[in-house]
């Protein structure tokens, strides 16, 4: 829901960091590959107890996420880069959730299992829709310049880091911040699956 506002915002200075990197000879799936690591580290620092220091990596790790497609603008775009960048994605929305559960499995447990269940519902839905999107010629920049469809909902990216940042804020609260999370995830999901009844129905 804010991820095309917060583009028009962060975008300039991602493409302008995103050509001094390329210059520079750093690829975009170069930076990929460590903004996964970055989130991976963050998921590592939370299951030990200290999510409070895992928000300086989670944060590199969305910047780094940004920047991948930045650097690949500045050079070439290429559709394994849009499908590394989406794993590596998926992979880091699982983690930190699943982070949260082997740190406190008795208290998160239950809430980790519904969000992860609603991020695999959700995703799905995403993912799927960029097919049909695809399949049917259908185009749209209005989160940026994607290798692939983004179909906008009630969350998206913006919103999830800000969820993952408050999370590790109040950690505490995660079993509530989860279950409410989780929630709206199903129904971005469900209205996600309407919308595309109606566009895709023949």
């Amino acid at each position: 829901m804010l991820d095309r506002h917060a583009r028009r915002l962060i975008d300039p200075p991602l493409n302008q960091i995103g050509a001094v990197l390329a210059a520079r000879g750093i690829t975009a799936d170069g930076v990929t590959l460590i903004g996964g690591a970055l989130g991976l580290f963050a998921a590592a620092l939370i299951a030990l107890g200290a999510p409070g220091w895992a928000l300086l990596p989670l944060i590199a790790s969305r910047v780094a996420d940004g920047l991948d497609g930045a650097v690949a603008r500045a050079t070439r775009k290429t559709d394994f880069g849009g499908y590394l960048d989406i794993a590596a994605d998926f992979l880091f929305y699982g983690a930190i959730p699943m982070a949260f559960v082997l740190h406190d499995p008795a208290t998160n447990g239950a809430a980790g299992a519904f969000l992860l269940a609603s991020f695999y519902f959700n995703g799905t839905s995403f993912l799927g829709y960029a097919i049909l999107a695809e399949k049917h010629g259908h185009k749209t920049d209005a989160q940026g310049q994607k290798s692939l469809y983004y179909s906008n909902g009630i969350l998206e990216g913006t919103e999830t880091i800000v969820f993952f940042g408050l999370i590790c804020l109040l950690p505490t609260y995660f079993s509530l911040l989860a279950w409410v999370f989780g929630a709206l995830c199903f129904a971005t999901a469900i209205l996600r699956i309407y919308a595309a009844k109606k566009m895709f129905t023949i």
